[in-house]
């Protein structure tokens, strides 16, 4: 199968996806540069990295470092602000015919809100995902994807100016996701993302220095992948709106995974760091699979998931 058979067609948020395989935000660039590497069109959808109200330089170097199993990273949410993406990469965005999101981060909810304000003036735009993994500085640096109630009150001010699909991805740093999995869903998320990195740190033993410009950062990859399946099966068993799931993923058969866990659709996020191609490939491998397990459609796979002994 390809990424545009039939049988991968599915649909997030009421939105049409000719397959379940979304480009995560943070590693296809704002999408546009790579339409020489990859269709654009034949993908699922994009989510372009994180977008502020104002451009952002990130952290200092070294920003990434190979681990066994995956990567760790400290960009430092890089970018060059709303006003200028929706002026310089939005209009070649809007040309397209695929699913656009935009990844909307902030340190007070009034960023969160002006960013999406600015967004909604303009086409080409599918949804929105809420990175909701930032400090509040208003609030002495919880974050926003700890703490329910402050998760409530940015996804509820979110959602009252959005004219477009609100998903809101969740941080696994937490002891338990479905408490916050609920409160994204009570005040109003169309959809939920998850999960984005976990915090780690790898340190250079002979100037026992971090490996990161950052010190900390967040690992991705495969080695995250066996518990992002379990948060995103805790998470699509908490609430009712679809889960996007994301961690690891790298083959056809791990995409299979996470729709069997609960999962609408996946994103695949560190695996095009290698394989600026692999959004498509995991479509390709994972039509291949229903066609060898005489599935006719992807959205059979979703939450079929057999816990227990029986």
């Amino acid at each position: 199968m390809q990424p545009t058979d039939p049988a991968l067609a599915t649909s997030l948020c009421g939105i049409r996806l000719r397959n379940p395989v979304i480009a995560a935000s943070g590693t296809f660039a704002y999408g546009i540069e790579f339409e020489k590497l990859v269709d654009l069109n034949a993908l699922g959808g994009l989510v372009v990295k994180g977008l502020s109200r104002e451009p952002i330089e990130g952290n200092p170097p070294p920003r990434v470092f190979e681990t066994e199993g995956g990567m760790i990273n400290s960009i430092g949410l890089q970018n060059i602000g709303v006003r200028e993406f929706v002026k310089d990469k939005l209009p070649a965005l809007a040309k397209l015919d695929t699913a656009v999101f935009a990844n909307v981060f902030g340190y007070q909810t009034e960023d969160y809100v002006e960013v999406v304000r600015v967004l909604n003036d303009h086409e080409g735009l599918a949804g929105y995902e809420l990175n909701v993994s930032c400090p509040n500085t208003d609030r002495g640096g919880i974050f926003f994807s700890s703490d329910p109630a402050l998760l409530r009150e940015v996804v509820a001010a979110v959602k009252k100016v959005a004219r477009r699909p609100v998903i809101v991805k969740l941080s696994p740093n937490v002891s338990a996701i479905e408490p916050l999995a609920c409160a994204a869903e009570e005040s109003g998320a169309d959809a939920l993302s998850l999960v984005n990195t976990f915090i780690a740190l790898a340190i250079d033993p002979r100037t026992r220095r971090p490996r990161i410009g950052a010190g900390f950062g967040g690992l991705s990859g495969p080695a995250i992948k066996p518990i992002a399946l379990r948060m995103v099966c805790q998470a699509a068993g908490a609430v009712k709106i679809p889960v996007v799931g994301l961690g690891g993923i790298a083959t056809g058969l791990d995409a299979a995974e996470f729709l069997i866990a609960g999962a609408t659709a996946v994103e695949v996020g560190t695996a095009t760091f290698w394989d600026p191609q692999a959004p498509l490939r995991v479509a390709n491998e994972l039509g291949s699979f229903l066609h060898e397990e005489k599935i006719a459609s992807v959205k059979q796979l979703v939450g079929t998931l057999k816990l227990g002994a029986n």
